[in-house]
């Protein structure tokens, strides 16, 4: 009966409606289910509805292979006319973002009892922080959900986190009868980075709920905060590994059952390598799609450089104020921050203005997290190619939580993982938000500001650390120009240089321009004018 369950959760896989709100409801019950377990010879009709689901979604596969280019990935560049067009209609991407969502995450709601493993020593010992901190933050995780409540929660140790129990045999046992003994228990959350599948299968069969980890709980999040099409792209290409997982486990099932190596229609290709040959073509398109959005990303990056528009980019751990300090510096009445982890999905950028008038362009990225997996970094590797074109860092850091420094730790981790040039990590500015929550605060580290994103307090201070670091990094002068209007000086400037102000004086045919100009540009401006 729990391998014909499996069997029957692929099927809504295939063609599943979703919801914006991410509230999805159960698929209907499929008669042959109850069917296959009456008599184990109707097993065939099940194998042939599956097999009939398959080919109505290989024509839908097809559809969408014949409406894009696989190969697109080759394209050398786009034409500003081309930069929305060439990307991917909003039909197709909606239709890859609701086909295979993994089984029982967006299904309604959940009530989660939330197991987290304590390892006690080796490797995998965390020091930094403690078992209940990363509790409290499993449970923030599933706090995020609107349909989703915590039912219980609990610490146990384990000497063997590599096993495929996690836990030792008395341990088991005794969390075993805990969730059967708890009412209402509709899924279980442990949290570890990811569970193998056998260990998924193998918990489910114990427990006989849903079961998931810190990569399903946080793509589920990802998925309802989805808005762009590079989002949803983007975790449609973070679930492929998940589904495959998956996959793997229910063919396995089925194989054992004595079906999982027939052939379909005499096509010479089992139910699990049709699957994953479809899987395989929807992860190509998606890619093909990401491929395209990257190189929209380069060209819009190549012309703020060519305006000289120094780009800030701001950093941190999930929740720690990035956005509201975006919008305390820049004043853009358009942000909206929200007290939610993984609010912002999607890079944004905002203009602001430094002390001296210059203008920089403020990016708000994704929000990081501890013990989040490589391959759902990798999927948003697009998105944070962004941090590796900044011309300064700016890592905001909630001074007021009590894990503030792992998760410190945990952000360079990432940023090292990725490969940020070094260049810009030595001069990555550190900002200590939500001092207002600390009392009398006074920080430990020298080089770091405090700031109160939230009351506005600090930020001039960290206005002039901005300017400072970016007429040093970029090797831009802020310089007072004295120009002959009857001459091209002032076009010159224009074209080469970024023009804050101009005053002038009629009388004499003549300005004072206020520049930001690079060391380069003003030596061909000196060549040039000289007199």
């Amino acid at each position: 009966m729990t391998t014909l369950r499996r069997i029957h959760s692929w099927l809504p896989l295939l063609h599943r409606p979703c919801s914006q709100s991410c509230q999805r409801a159960a698929p209907p019950t499929c008669r042959l289910h109850h069917a296959a377990a009456r008599n184990t010879s109707q097993r065939h009709l099940l194998r042939g509805a599956w097999v009939q689901q398959v080919r109505e979604f290989e024509l839908s596969a097809s559809k969408l292979k014949s409406s894009g280019d696989f190969n697109s990935g080759q394209q050398t560049g786009f034409t500003q006319e081309e930069e929305e067009d060439d990307v991917m209609e909003d039909s197709e991407v909606e239709e890859l973002f609701q086909q295979h969502i993994p089984a029982g995450i967006g299904e309604g709601q959940h009530r989660v009892f939330i197991v987290h493993p304590d390892v006690k020593w080796g490797s995998r010992k965390q020091h930094l922080t403690t078992a209940e901190l990363m509790m409290a933050e499993a449970v923030g995780l599933v706090n995020t959900l609107d349909n989703w409540r915590v039912v219980d929660t609990i610490i146990l140790s384990t000497k063997t986190p590599e096993k495929k129990r996690i836990f030792g045999k008395g341990n088991f046992q005794f969390l075993t009868e805990k969730i059967r003994q708890t009412a209402g228990i509709t899924a279980v959350f442990v949290n570890v980075e990811r569970l193998s599948p056998l260990s998924e299968r193998e918990f489910e069969e114990a427990w006989g709920v849903k079961v998931f980890d810190r990569y399903s709980v946080v793509l589920h999040i990802f998925r309802c905060n989805a808005g762009t099409k590079e989002a949803k792209l983007q975790i449609s290409l973070a679930e492929i590994p998940l589904l495959r997982s998956r996959l793997r486990n229910e063919t396995t099932n089925l194989d054992q059952q004595g079906g999982g190596s027939r052939y379909i229609g005499g096509s010479g290709e089992t139910l699990y390598e049709v699957q994953q040959r479809l899987l395989k073509e929807r992860e190509m398109k998606i890619r093909s799609a990401l491929e395209k959005l990257r190189k929209k990303r380069h060209l819009l990056r190549s012309q703020r450089k060519h305006k000289e528009f120094p780009i800030v980019s701001v950093l941190g751990y999930t929740n720690c104020g990035k956005t509201t300090l975006i919008k305390a510096l820049t004043g853009d009445s358009g942000l909206q921050p929200r007290n939610q982890l993984f609010a912002t999905l999607d890079v944004t950028i905002h203009a602001g203005q430094l002390p001296s008038r210059m203008t920089v362009l403020y990016v708000d990225t994704i929000g990081f997290l501890s013990q989040l997996p490589h391959q759902l970094i990798d999927s948003f590797s697009a998105t944070l190619e962004d941090i590796k074109h900044s011309d300064l860092l700016l890592h905001v850091r909630d001074i007021s939580h009590p894990e503030t420094v792992n998760q410190k730790v945990n952000v360079l981790n990432v940023l090292k993982n990725l490969e940020i040039p070094d260049r810009l990590m030595k001069s990555m500015i550190e900002v200590h938000n939500k001092i207002d929550l600390v009392d009398n605060y006074q920080s430990a580290e020298l080089d770091a500001l405090p700031i109160s994103a939230y009351e506005q307090r600090g930020l001039e201070e960290l206005k002039k650390a901005v300017e400072e670091n970016i007429v040093n990094c970029t090797g831009k002068h802020l310089l007072d120009l004295n120009v002959d209007l009857s001459t091209p000086q002032l076009s010159w400037l224009y074209k080469e240089a970024t023009v804050q102000d101009v005053l002038v004086n009629a009388d004499e045919g003549s300005a004072v321009v206020k520049v930001i100009i690079s060391t380069a540009a003003y030596g061909r401006y000196k060549k040039l004018f000289a007199g």
